[in-house]
């Protein structure tokens, strides 16, 4: 049957119709036949006697998932067993002119790897899993199927004579701000004792920067040195600091005149730190970038899909630019999933977003053996290589808690290992992890921070808050209330987090025979947390009131999940600098689920989107109850200059009226957190119902902009909502208006077919407020009599689209 390269073995038979959709319905448990299969892909290549003629032809593959065996013209030629390797084959002599048969057997990795655990007298923590180079997160987690899959990714063959381009690594020096010096060391392999020339350019410096070396190589392996003086560089910084610059090179190689090879390289001029400082608490630990501490805002992402072979570049784009949107500068791929696609560093790159980067460990503990370390030697060599040259990449980090795992979560006892066991298995992780990996980094790309295990303490530990990163799972795991968030702020919050449902639309793209009921089998086979809706309504019981409405239900387990969340990001950025970075958990989904994710499978947005975007503003308004029964009304600034501006507040009812009002001039300093006004609560004393039916509006006005926020002194559940009514105006295809005479709260606003794709969603729309909301894309003349919107004031949807004025 047919297939597609770049493919995988899952989407192959869907495409054939040989299975369901894995991801629709309850299908995911009828494909598990699927992983303990061998699976066997064959194809053609032609070869002319021009390319025959070439002194060199290696087929390399990149991504290839996993365990491999590649014949070429019915001969074996090599076998890969790591999906994170590049294997290179040299098949000079392996082909011929016209037809040649190209043929891979996958074997099945569940079966490998059950085969290669019994070489072990204990059981390691992962299973089976664990054994296998491959991407983790494909064997399930809590909120991903399990679908191990094979596939094919990158395949090409590469044809040279005589020299041809290795590895390129770049470094950087400063002198002052004046003059930036870029060292490259470019790896040439020669046939011959010969020489070449060699064309640097560089595209924003233009064409009297050129250089161009004659080269005089030997045979074999050629490390050739390239100093580039850059004056008046222009550096590159992350998203809310400045411009990402970038420089784009080509170095050309050239024999009398001919082209050999040409090989491109873009890179930043930044200098970027880990510091890890010690005080009289523990270890603080932030970034540093071009000289200035930098709070990180953003998140952890998972692998964008569960066959990730052949996907558009735009992919990647969109979620990266959708991450900029968002305010955020930083993005930690975490360890269970793969290590990024080429377009999603180049994104970063371009985009100003900042890269925490695991190697592809995770929750688990690993063998030992020699053959499994030299795999794994491989694999860091390989990725480091490829990864080190873009200035997105700030942080190397071995694993993802396998470190807490191993003190923390009883593996010792539920595996019942002996004194020997178990220190055979620390040696393991030690050698693995503090001795292999640092090593080779050490090597290849010194000049960034390795962290050996995030976090350095589990959040059952004190020190986790004291000390480098932490993870907090009191909320969700632990049941905490989420005020718990304003007290358990740790040195940089790597990992935090609480679930929303996707959106209604994504119901019914993998549901049967919606309308879908809270008991249907498919509804919980796509949360994959063993309590996980129990959990959500438990937490929406204490903070909202619990709809019986299947539509109703998704859109407040939005809210709820996005006020979580805003407790504890704020509660970071308020603890600055003590606290210097919080990315949430997580980013994005592999699959249609509900789960943790701001950004749901299908693109749509979750109320958490909107809510981190204002949340992760530059300039933030954030309050905090103080032991004095007052509230302090934060400003936290990551702006480096001053802002000299109007601080403002009213106290209101939900029908606008002003009750009490406040304007001051105040100075907000540069990358700041402050208390800049407190408001007393006994104001609330006078009356009983003042608590349940007013709010405070705090703006900040500066001459070119304004910031606002707003605090309710109750919960959701308990506030006295009016009767509002909210109405929509289309001033044009791609601009809203939304007004109300009296207050809606957190009105969503999207498409009776579909989610529509806002500068703005989920908000608070003040009384006789008239809010502009841009589309992103403009309405269709079918999509604009199906707007519809959600307010908490009531729990059910209305259209409300005006006729159009014209």
């Amino acid at each position: 049957m047919p297939a597609k390269v770049p493919g995988n073995l899952h989407t192959d038979l869907l495409l054939n119709k040989k299975i369901d959709d894995p991801f629709l319905g309850r299908y995911e448990a009828k494909v598990q036949w699927v992983e303990n299969e061998n699976w066997e892909y064959e194809t053609l290549l032609l070869i002319s006697k021009e390319e025959l003629s070439q002194k060199h032809i290696f087929l390399s593959f990149e991504n290839l998932d996993t365990y491999a065996n590649i014949y070429l013209n019915d001969e074996l030629i090599g076998k890969a067993n790591n999906q994170f390797r590049i294997w290179k084959l040299d098949v000079k002599n392996k082909l011929h002119i016209g037809s040649n048969k190209l043929h891979i057997l996958f074997k099945s990795s569940s079966i490998v790897g059950k085969e290669l655990a019994t070489n072990l007298p204990y059981t390691l923590p992962g299973g089976e899993a664990v054994f296998t180079r491959k991407a983790p997160y494909q064997y399930g987690w809590d909120w991903g199927p399990r679908l191990v899959t094979c596939g094919i990714d990158k395949v090409s063959l590469e044809f040279y004579s005589d020299a041809h381009f290795g590895e390129l690594k770049s470094t950087q020096i400063f002198e002052a701000d004046s003059i930036a010096k870029v060292y490259f060391e470019l790896t040439i392999f020669s046939d011959t004792n010969s020489s070449k020339n060699l064309t640097i350019t560089c595209q924003e410096l233009g064409p009297s920067k050129d250089q161009n070396q004659v080269l005089k190589l030997k045979k074999g392996e050629n490390k050739i040195p390239i100093l580039m003086t850059i004056k008046s560089p222009k550096r590159w910084w992350s998203n809310g600091l400045g411009n990402a610059n970038l420089y784009h090179f080509s170095f050309k190689l050239v024999d009398s005149k001919r082209l050999l090879e040409e090989k491109k390289e873009c890179i930043g001029l930044r200098e970027l730190k880990l510091i890890r400082t010690k005080d009289s608490i523990g270890n603080g630990f932030y970034v540093e970038l071009n000289g200035m501490p930098v709070f990180m805002k953003g998140a952890n992402i998972i692998p964008v899909h569960s066959f990730l072979n052949g996907l558009p570049n735009e992919t990647y784009t969109n979620l990266i630019n959708q991450c900029k949107e968002a305010n955020m500068n930083m993005l930690r791929v975490w360890g269970g999933g793969v290590y990024g696609s080429d377009e999603f560093y180049k994104a970063c790159d371009e985009n100003g977003i900042l890269v925490w980067q695991d190697f592809m460990f995770a929750c688990a503990m690993y063998p030992g053996d020699s053959a499994f370390l030299n795999n794994v030697a491989h694999e860091v060599s390989d990725q480091v290589i490829r990864l080190r040259n873009h200035p997105s990449l700030a942080v190397w980090c071995g694993n993802n808690e396998i470190d807490e795992g191993w003190k923390n979560w009883g593996w010792q006892k539920q595996y019942s290992y002996s004194f020997a066991d178990s220190s055979k298995i620390e040696q393991d992780y030690q050698t693995l992890f503090n001795k292999l990996i640092p090593n080779l980094l050490g090597s290849l790309d010194p000049q960034r921070y390795y962290h050996a295990s995030s976090p350095t303490y589990g959040w059952g530990r004190k020190e986790s808050m004291y000390t480098d990163d932490s993870h907090y799972w009191g909320v969700w795991w632990g049941m905490e209330p989420f005020e718990k968030y304003e007290k358990k702020v740790g040195r940089f919050m790597s990992e935090y987090g609480f679930q929303g449902m996707p959106s209604i639309h994504t119901y019914e793209k993998f549901m049967p025979n919606f309308p879908a009921s809270f008991d249907s089998l498919a509804f919980k086979t796509h949360q994959k947390h063993p309590t996980g809706y129990q959990t959500i309504k438990e937490y929406m019981a204490r903070d909202f009131k619990v709809p019986t409405n299947f539509e109703d239900y998704i859109y407040v387990s939005q809210l709820l999940q996005a006020e979580g969340m805003k407790t504890a990001i704020e509660a970071h950025r308020r603890a600055m600098p003590y606290c210097m970075g919080t990315l949430y958990w997580q980013l994005n989904d592999c699959w249609p689920v509900s789960s943790w994710s701001s950004i749901d499978f299908y693109n749509n947005k979750k109320a958490f989107y909107y809510q981190s975007k204002r949340s992760f503003e530059p300039v933030l308004i954030s309050f905090a109850k103080s032991e004095k029964d007052s509230l302090s009304i934060y400003i936290v600034s990551d702006k480096t200059k001053k802002l000299k501006g109007t601080f403002v507040y009213k106290w209101m009812d939900f029908n606008g009226k002003v009750l009490d009002s406040l304007l001051k001039p105040i100075e907000v300093s540069s990358l700041s957190s402050m208390v800049y006004h407190s408001w007393p609560l006994n104001k609330l004393k006078h009356n009983s119902n003042l608590a349940e039916s007013t709010f405070l509006k705090v703006e900040f006005r500066t001459d070119t902009s304004s910031y606002s926020a707003n605090y309710f002194f109750a919960k959701p559940k308990d506030l006295k909502l009016p009767d509002a009514i909210v109405k929509i105006d289309l001033l044009n295809d791609s601009t809203l208006q939304v007004k109300s005479a009296s207050l809606a709260k957190n009105v969503a606003i999207s498409l009776t077919s579909e989610e529509l794709d806002l500068e703005d969603n989920f908000f608070d729309l003040l009384p006789n407020e008239a809010r502009i909301i841009s589309l992103k894309k403009a309405l269709t003349s079918s999509q604009k009599n199906k707007l519809k919107v959600q307010y908490l004031n009531k729990a059910n949807f209305e259209d409300l689209l005006k006729k159009l004025p014209y």
